[in-house]
């Protein structure tokens, strides 16, 4: 290796050096900085509620699938009750109508009915068949309580995440006035865990459009406006 090649392998191995001493330094003062806001323990928290989200949502999606199979079943065993009944009813409707046109033939009418009383008999299966198919749709619907409960445990995680940072921007303001003032408008933000827990019971927010969700959002993009983000 030349002299020159010594030089470039020495001031590379240097500036590694450096970077490394500096991203370890950043690392300690991210943490100091958490530590003395006193929000390490729900930043910790946070984190450890991040890694399985992907597992959450994976298991929703689980759920969903299962669901919408076990309807997709359902339905495909109770359509073939429901064209037997149909057919059955048609068919007789035909056969009568063209016997009364001409009610001489007392034979034909005998078999006729014979063959309603048939049909009669087997209805009654059917229709219970199909009612079973029809709870086993209702039944399937309970997905919904638990991907609920793990959709709202992750919305609430994500909330949380969204509060701290923010909350880190804040605390990192060098002016104590805007500190105050950032300070009001991050408790203004934060959403109040009773409306927060009615939503969530009533179903998800569709209507995005709404007051309540648009004050919210533009709240928390007004603040990051605010701290130069």
């Amino acid at each position: 290796m030349t002299s020159e090649e010594q030089k470039v392998a020495k001031t590379d191995e240097e500036s590694n050096s450096v970077l490394i001493q500096r991203l370890g330094q950043l690392t300690r003062m991210l943490r100091v900085n958490i530590r003395g806001l006193g929000q390490q323990q729900e930043m910790e928290d946070a984190a450890k509620s991040i890694p399985d989200a992907m597992a959450r949502l994976d298991y929703v999606v689980m759920m969903t699938e299962k669901a919408a199979q076990r309807v997709l079943n359902a339905v495909d065993r109770a359509q073939p009750l429901q064209d037997d009944i149909q057919d059955g009813a048609n068919r007789l409707n035909q056969r009568w109508a063209g016997w009364l046109k001409n009610p001489s033939d007392l034979e034909e009418a005998r078999s006729l009915a014979l063959e309603t009383q048939s049909y009669l008999e087997q209805v009654p299966a059917k229709t219970k068949a199909t009612g079973r198919e029809l709870l086993e749709i209702t039944m399937a619907q309970d997905f919904q309580d638990l991907t609920g409960q793990v959709i709202k445990k992750m919305a609430g995680v994500m909330q949380n995440v969204e509060h701290q940072l923010l909350s880190i921007l804040v605390e990192s303001v060098s002016d104590e006035k805007d500190r105050d003032e950032f300070r009001s408008k991050l408790t203004e933000e934060r959403p109040n865990d009773t409306k927060k827990e009615t939503t969530l019971l009533n179903g998800p927010q569709i209507d995005t459009s709404s007051a309540e969700v648009v004050s919210s959002q533009d709240q928390v993009d007004d603040l990051l406006d605010d701290l130069g983000f």
